[in-house]
């Protein structure tokens, strides 16, 4: 997790090349494929791509070509595969297979040499370094930056060099100051339940930190679109499942407030993760929207580390689960 202002910073400095590199022809559409953490970062690509681009974005469904050998039509696709090892067979798989139908390829992985990289026609190595917990941290956050990378390859984007040059900073800032995740594990004590929402960019970290939360402290941690939440699930909420929310200043956080509100008038205990300086877990605001994804992120595994502290739980070797998991 310390390492994260560092990769952060290279990533940064690589810039001008990373999206020179990643430049190409208008695609006549684009899909992801990813799994795990790495499918939160694709989600946020989704966001991400559909706005620069204006076109739908897609999230793959994988097992239609490894299981059911579903013949996909492609040309002038750009479809781009997502994995931390870059060693998940399905991922390499889907992405050869997407190439192989006409789509221009491009990997963002932490491994150059592997084989997802090896599929793709370009790729963004992260530089992350080798990840020795088996929570995604530092290689997440990479993940999240250089879908923003990709973003700036295809079109317009609400942030320039001032965001970039600051959010290494903000996310030391983050990582020196543990006092709110710390006091959020003790206000959670022996929960075993917890809802985490969000919406629009920040949805992704809504489903990230849940995630996070079940690997590192065995919390039944549920994430959930602030909008999907309404459709049914808000039924769940009652007195002893707190919620958590995640947002950032921009035109989803009022509907995520909003959800707070209701509920927390209803006796649902409520914890917000908010570039606000009132928020129970507040994290520095100034970036534009999209990249305080990357700030609220590390917040995030602040609580899931704190809780597992707390708890007396490794929070680095989450029992039943591989650093790579080798799906097909």
């Amino acid at each position: 997790m310390a390492a994260q202002p560092h990769v952060l910073g290279a990533l940064a400095e690589r810039r001008g090349e990373i999206v020179a590199s990643l430049r190409g022809p208008p695609p006549a559409g684009v899909v992801i494929v990813a799994r795990g953490s790495s499918d939160y970062a694709a989600i946020f690509g989704r966001y991400l791509l559909e706005a620069a681009t204006g076109l739908p974005v897609a999230l793959a469904a994988p097992s239609l070509q490894t299981l059911y050998g579903i013949e996909p039509r492609l040309e002038n696709w750009l479809a781009v595969g997502i994995s931390q090892s870059g060693r998940t067979p399905e991922i390499a798989t889907v992405l050869d297979r997407y190439r192989r139908a006409g789509a221009r390829t491009m990997a963002v992985t932490n491994e150059p040499d592997s084989p997802l990289a090896s599929a793709a026609s370009a790729s963004v190595p992260l530089g992350a370094g080798a990840e020795e917990a088996v929570p995604a941290t530092k290689t997440f956050t990479a993940q999240l930056a250089a879908m923003a990378l990709l973003a700036e390859a295809l079109g317009p984007v609400p942030w320039g060099d001032a965001d970039w040059r600051q959010l290494p900073d903000v996310v030391g800032a983050v990582l020196d100051d543990p006092a709110p995740p710390e006091r959020t594990a003790a206000a959670l004590g022996d929960v075993e339940e917890l809802v985490v929402v969000g919406r629009g960019y920040l949805m992704c970290v809504a489903l990230e930190a849940a995630l996070k939360l079940r690997e590192a402290t065995r919390i039944r941690a549920e994430g959930w679109s602030a909008a999907d939440f309404r459709h049914g699930p808000v039924t769940v909420a009652r007195g002893d499942i707190p919620l958590l929310t995640v947002s950032a200043a921009g035109p989803a956080a009022a509907d995520v407030e909003e959800l707070a509100g209701q509920l927390e008038r209803g006796g649902t205990r409520v914890l917000r993760l908010a570039d606000r300086a009132d928020a129970e877990i507040p994290y520095p605001g100034g970036l534009a929207e999209p990249l305080s994804t990357v700030p609220a992120a590390v917040r995030a595994q602040q609580v899931a580390l704190a809780v597992a502290r707390r708890r007396g739980l490794d929070p680095d070797e989450p029992p039943a689960l591989r650093k790579v998991t080798p799906t097909t």
